[in-house]
């Protein structure tokens, strides 16, 4: 992993597969994309066997497109609907055991930093509602208890879906699914204070509405794990399938969410927010000396 293992040596790109050429000239490696300009350069993931309509998916998308430097890093995920999609892209993916994704996380993490002690490697997970807050509860706090730098982010779908529908901890309290017929029992995971209590330095709540605020979001997630400890996104990703949402309504859906419990929701350390604040103002200066050239 690394730019300098991502370029193709001269006189080789005649060999090369037509897709990987094209992510080497027209993809985000090395550059800093703009979001907005999904579609218009080669993406780092664009065939996935996820269902047709999943917000799930889409939100993946986004994610890649804004990563601060896919190049420099690994995503890890494990039993569920991500990794139908993380798996495809062009970014170092690491399936770990059901339950057990922030473990392997805290290793490579630190691991990486061994072997590259002067660069800099994101390690991102990201995972279900069953992965991270049911099943892997025990990982999830435990790394977030260690002040493990690397981002944790929760694609919260709230069910099973991968295996017929059961209820997990973050399915709302009565809702009744094919698995679960007589309703849920009790109320639904509150994992963004869980969060902030086990010592995430940034958390964010977010229903994918806008792009542009995904994008930062997952930025500010990603550069404040590398200096200052863990950090937590919960996306809320609705399961058209297992909730029988038209396709053509999962955005309504989203937006509907958002207005009852997935409210955009931040929270920060001060040191946090005067670092990304710093980082953010420089960008806005770079961008304004770039269009005065």
């Amino acid at each position: 992993m690394g730019l300098e293992y991502v370029k193709i040596s001269p006189g080789f790109e005649k060999y090369m597969p037509r897709d990987y050429v094209d992510l080497v000239q027209f993809g985000q490696f090395g550059k800093q994309i703009d979001v907005m300009q999904m579609g218009q350069f080669k993406e780092l993931v664009e065939e996935h066997p996820m269902c047709a309509g999943c917000y799930m998916a889409y939100f993946i998308r986004v994610f890649y497109a804004a990563l601060p430097n896919p190049e420099d890093t690994i995503v890890l995920g494990t039993a569920g609907c991500a990794r139908l999609a993380l798996s495809q892209a062009a970014v170092p993916f690491i399936y770990g055991n059901y339950g057990d994704t922030n473990a392997v996380a805290s290793g490579l993490k630190r691991a990486l930093s061994i072997r590259f002690p002067d660069k800099v490697k994101d390690v991102v997970v990201m995972a279900g509602d069953g992965g991270l807050m049911d099943i892997g509860f025990g990982m999830t706090m435990h790394s977030w208890f260690r002040r493990e730098k690397f981002t944790t982010i929760m694609v919260d779908n709230e069910v099973y879906g991968n295996t017929g529908g059961q209820e997990s901890g973050m399915s709302p309290k009565g809702i009744q699914l094919k698995m679960a017929p007589t309703g849920k029992k009790f109320d639904k995971i509150n994992a963004v204070e869980l969060a902030q209590v086990a010592g995430c330095v940034y958390v964010a709540k977010i229903s994918p509405t806008n792009p542009k605020r995904i994008a930062k979001t997952i930025k500010r997630a990603i550069l404040a794990a590398r200096e200052f400890g863990p950090t937590f996104i919960h996306a809320y990703t609705s399961c058209n399938i297992e909730y029988s949402i038209p396709t053509r309504e999962v955005l309504a859906d989203a937006r509907n969410r958002e207005k009852q419990d997935f409210k955009f929701y931040e929270w920060m350390t001060d040191e946090v927010k005067e670092y990304l604040e710093e980082i953010e103002r420089k960008e806005k200066e770079k961008a304004k000396e770039e269009v005065g050239q």
